[in-house]
């Protein structure tokens, strides 16, 4: 035991001096002065690279969760749809049971297919969603009406809500009165070849407002209607359906929530979170977000390029301290120990004033929005958006601590003592 103490103690002894001098070597004044400023050039390359890591990948989580909470305005937390083809049935075992759940507050009916509708001249294709009286409980949809308000029926007429987009597509907004058409080909039966327009479903409502999601998969190509109005242009009984939204109760997680409704449902049905509902949009935000990270670590490796430049010319400056430390006994692998200790030191001092740096950017941005999208009412926000995320912040300085180990690796492995 106490042989194993001593060694121990030996140890660390040994380890602390290899640092203590590889500390006075980063600080110390060489022989020639362009090593002290190659020095501070590596470092400050390095603590540039990696604050621009930060900011990027800041912003762009910020231009994430700007997203997400845009589709969350309109995206119901869970969305049952059919395992396959396009409809389910709400009369039947399981799905019915989703109706008498207590983690569940609401359970929204919808029925989404693609129709031709017609304002006067100007028609166009368009996604027509059919919602029932629930969907207002599984939507922030007054947050995003623009004009106008929301409504699908009043009790007398079928109205409509449109997408802006899709609105000025037909020239339409929420206080004309003229009708808009909607038309559908016949799920069943033959087309009447000397008649095709026979062989069209015909319904017609009156637009009550226009929503804004500032996508354009939403804006310019989806329309609101009733449900019975949507089953009866497509030929759908009252149980028929293409999705069930779920809005859970408060106090419930996501997760649990989606994991216990898929093992009651079976596998004849998928229950879709947010980001699921998405994936295409969240799949390519993850690429491009990986990719820059790529781009920057390839800077990053080329920056590294001045610490093998800085750790090889001190390595020629202290031949004389190498010597001196070789007659006191120190073998290759301690020396080498000390100046790849000093490379790595150089590499952690630009890492660290790096995420101090970036990391204070992003937060005077998020405090100020110094950095401005542009002036006019064409976007969303006015400054670019940032969030922060201590993963991310993680990830950089591990990536750059390791390319800087590589880089102090390569000049040390050649090193060679004189006698």
């Amino acid at each position: 035991m106490i042989q194993y103490l001593n060694t121990s103690l030996k140890h660390y002894i040994i380890k602390t001096f290899h640092f203590h001098i590889a500390w006075r070597y980063l600080f110390s004044k060489k022989g020639h002065n362009a090593i002290n400023i190659v020095s501070g050039i590596s470092a400050a390359a390095v603590a540039v690279v990696t604050a621009a890591m930060i900011c990027v990948l800041s912003v762009m989580n910020g231009f994430g969760a700007l997203v997400e909470h845009m589709f969350s305005e309109f995206d119901p937390p869970l969305l049952v749809v059919p395992a396959e083809g396009q409809t389910l049935r709400t009369d039947t075992l399981p799905v019915a049971s989703l109706y008498a759940r207590e983690d569940i507050e609401a359970v929204s009916m919808q029925l989404e297919q693609t129709a031709l509708i017609r304002y006067k001249d100007h028609q166009t294709p368009a996604r027509v969603l059919g919602v029932d009286s629930l969907f207002a409980r599984t939507a922030h949809i007054d947050s995003i009406i623009t004009d106008g308000y929301y409504s699908v029926y009043d009790g007398a007429f079928e109205r409509t809500v449109l997408g802006r987009g899709l609105a000025a597509q037909i020239g339409m907004n929420a206080h004309f009165v003229g009708a808009l058409h909607f038309y559908a080909p016949e799920r069943t039966g033959t087309v009447n070849l000397l008649r095709p327009d026979k062989s069209l479903r015909h319904e017609h409502a009156f637009i009550a407002g226009t929503f804004a999601v500032n996508q354009i998969e939403y804006d310019d190509q989806l329309l609101l209607v009733s449900l019975p109005m949507a089953q009866r242009l497509f030929g759908y009984d009252e149980y028929t359906a293409s999705a069930l939204r779920i809005q859970p109760k408060s106090t419930m997680k996501i997760g649990d929530l989606k994991l216990k409704i898929s093992k009651s449902l079976g596998p004849g049905y998928k229950v879709l979170d947010r980001y699921e509902q998405q994936a295409d949009f969240f799949r390519i935000l993850r690429i491009e977000k990986w990719l820059t990270v790529l781009l920057l670590v390839f800077i990053l490796l080329i920056a590294s390029f001045n610490i093998i430049g800085s750790l090889s010319m001190l390595i020629i400056d202290k031949r004389e301290d190498i010597r001196i430390l070789s007659h006191l006994g120190a073998d290759e692998s301690a020396i080498r120990r000390v100046f790849l200790l000093e490379g790595w030191l150089i590499s952690s001092l630009g890492t660290a004033i790096g995420l101090i740096l970036g990391v204070a950017l992003c937060l005077c941005q998020q405090a100020f929005g110094w950095l401005k999208l542009g002036s006019g009412s064409e976007y969303v926000i006015s400054a670019y958006p940032v969030q922060v995320q201590a993963p991310d912040v993680l990830l950089v300085a591990v990536i750059v601590l390791a390319l800087g180990f590589v880089a102090a690796y390569y000049p040390t492995r050649k090193l060679k003592m004189e006698n």
